[in-house]
């Protein structure tokens, strides 16, 4: 492993922006609650924040080789669940279809479900790209439908765009793990 880049204090830096994210949820969630089904600029922006740092946090500890096992298990999990209670708050309002809503929570399930196989096997999978830029499109496109009109069909495009990419990322992770445990 490569030696740190930044001081002991920094190098905290990603796994606090991903305990940021995890904070942020509640508060999310009542901002949406609170807009009902009117889009919602506050809500929008908290949803923003949560996705930029989700990609600095990252970037950051790879950046100065301060990876740690809590980013790998606490940042996917601080996606998943921001995405998911976006999604189902938008379905409960009616601002996004159903379907939608049950692909994420079964493709989220499936990579909890091979999570628990390898994990205690020492099997770890990296992020592949697909699975990257599934969530920037996911995150691009639950957030503009939280602060678009209900009327505005595109950010519901890019939805099932994201949608198709993490789908295919979760086939192509499941691949990966079943190699694994072959060997």
């Amino acid at each position: 492993m490569a030696t740190r880049a930044v001081p002991a204090p920094l190098a905290q830096l990603p796994n606090a922006l991903t305990v940021a994210r995890l904070l942020l949820i509640p508060l999310f969630v009542a901002l949406m609650v609170k807009a009902g089904d009117s889009r919602t600029w506050p809500a929008g922006a908290i949803f923003c924040v949560a996705g930029v740092t989700d990609q600095v946090d990252g970037f950051l500890a790879r950046r100065w080789h301060v990876e740690s096992r809590f980013g790998k298990i606490a940042d996917p999990l601080a996606d998943r669940l921001m995405i998911d209670a976006a999604a189902i708050l938008l379905v409960a309002y009616g601002r996004l279809p159903w379907a939608g809503l049950a692909v994420i929570v079964a493709r989220d399930l499936l990579l909890l479900i091979g999570w628990r196989v390898l994990a205690p096997r020492g099997i770890d999978l990296d992020v592949n790209l697909l699975g990257k830029a599934a969530t920037w499109l996911l995150y691009l496109a639950i957030g503009c439908r939280i602060v678009t009109h209900d009327h505005t069909s595109w950010p519901l495009w890019l939805f099932w765009i994201g949608l198709a990419a993490a789908v295919i990322a979760a086939m192509f992770y499941v691949r990966d793990g079943w190699r694994e445990l072959r060997q």
